[in-house]
This record gives structure tokens, sequence and C-alpha cells, in this order.
């Protein structure tokens, strides 16, 4: 049970669509289950409650069938939805039932808006920062998660280490954010060089672009583990959507920066 759908069984019931007595069963129902049981899945409906946001629906290894059913359950229940690692075909399932669905294929995301009449003022700015054009689809998960958080998000995509003036064009772009998304491949460097030009937290999300010595991301996870900037954290190789779901914790629960620096005071500083 969460305030959006009580408002909205309560608004059926000034409209007329429900009589008192089924408006009380229903409000019954929903205060007296906090799980939706599909054929496969348990779907935590109280999260949103508990934790601020809804259920995250991960898609790989499910059935088109599956995930519709529990996009469906979240949707009854009067959620916002987003799923990640989603197949062309379960997004293909998915807009029969909801044509207002929008599927990402670069990120593999599909998310669900909320009604217009809910939709919220966007709540803190996130910048999200790709050292090249190849780390792109795990920064779209993040930016799309950033989305369906309700935050602002601005995308700054090829500006790694290998041609820093670039990094100094965009910083304008970043400066003012609450947070920042840094995703990189190969030896994972630009997060450290982010951190050194803002005061605000930097998400490092290491991806698996690279050689054969870039074990898989290995070598950009370590390199970013091992950052000497202070506001340096760091998530799962390729998790795009964890990186964008910690910054936009932050971004959303923090307070509108005032003007940043500029580039040049960065410097003289």
């Amino acid at each position: 049970m969460n305030s959006e759908s009580i408002t909205d069984l309560l608004e059926r019931l000034r409209r007329g669509e429900l009589d008192v007595a089924a408006a009380a069963a229903q409000l019954a129902a929903m205060n007296g289950s906090r799980t939706a049981e599909t054929i496969d899945a348990r779907v935590d409906v109280d999260r949103r409650r508990r934790c601020g946001f809804a259920e995250v629906v991960f898609c790989e290894g499910k059935t088109p069938e599956s995930v519709l059913e529990i996009v469906k359950a979240l949707r009854q229940h009067g959620e916002d939805c987003l799923g990640t690692r989603c197949t062309e075909q379960q997004a293909t399932l998915l807009r029969t039932e909801f044509p207002d669905l929008i599927y990402n294929p670069t990120a593999r995301t599909v998310r669900l808006p909320a009604p217009a009449e809910d939709v919220r003022t966007p709540q803190g700015k996130v910048a999200v920062i790709t050292a090249g054009t190849s780390d792109r689809p795990v920064a779209e998960e993040a930016v799309e998660t950033l989305h369906w958080m309700g935050c602002a998000v601005d995308l700054i995509v090829d500006v790694g280490v290998a041609g820093p003036h670039r990094i100094r064009e965009q910083y304008d772009r970043f400066a003012d954010a609450q947070a920042i998304v840094v995703v990189a491949g190969m030896e994972g460097a630009l997060p450290s060089v982010v951190g050194g030009f803002v005061s605000c937290p930097v998400v490092a999300v290491p991806t698996s672009v690279g050689y054969g010595a870039s074990f898989g991301g290995v070598a950009a996870l370590l390199g970013m583990l091992n950052s000497c900037a202070s506001n340096v954290t760091v998530v799962n190789i390729d998790a795009g959507f964890k990186g964008g779901y910690v910054a936009g914790l932050i971004a959303s629960n923090q307070p509108a920066s005032a003007d940043p620096p500029s580039f040049d005071d960065q410097r003289q500083s």
C-alpha cells in the first residue's frame, strides 16, 4: 500500500466508480498483503514505503510472459515500473499491454512512466559521463534509471583521459551536479580525474570494455577502487543501474548546489 494507490482509490470513490463497501474491501486487501504473487514470482509491492522506490525488474533470464505478469502486478498496485536487461522480445510483449512503454534498446531497459497527474518535479541533478563511446550502453542504463527516479540528468559522452582537454570543455555541464556517475573501461582512470574537480560524490562504474589484459572489466574495477580521489566510490562491472540508483538517491536528498567555481577558478586554487 502506498499514498498513490490510496489516492487513486479515494478518487474513484469520489467519482462514484466505487461504492463505500467496494472501496473498503479494496483498502483492506491493499493493507493486508505486501506481496503480489504471479506464476513465477513474489513481487514486493511494499518496497516504495520501505526504500523510497518500487521494486525494479531484472528481466534477464525471465520469459517475456513472466516479465509481463510482474509488471502488471506492479502496475495494479499503482507503481511506475523500471525493467533492466530487457530483450526486444520482452519489450514487444510488454508494449501490447502498455502502449506508453519506453524501451531503450541501447540501455536494454523498459520504463513505464507515472500517469501525467503524478509526474513529479525533478529532484536533484546527476551528470552521467562516459570515457568512451563504447561505454555508452552501461551509461544509458544509468540514465534510464535516473529518469525513472525523477532526477534531472545530463549525459556527457566520450571524454576519456586519452584526450584530457575534452573533460575541461564539458566542465560547466557537471560542475553543479549533486552526484556524478562516471562510466569507464580500459584502465578506468576517468573517475579520479572527475573527482579531482568536484565537491560531490562520484559513483564510478567500471565496464567490460577493453582488450585481453582488462580481464573483462576487472582492471578498471581495481583501478577505480584504488582511486586517490576521496569522493570516488565504486559499483560492480557494467552495473549502470546500480550506479544510477545510488547517484539518484544521493542527488534527491541534497539541496541545490551553490554556483560552482569556473574551471579556471579550480585551476588557480
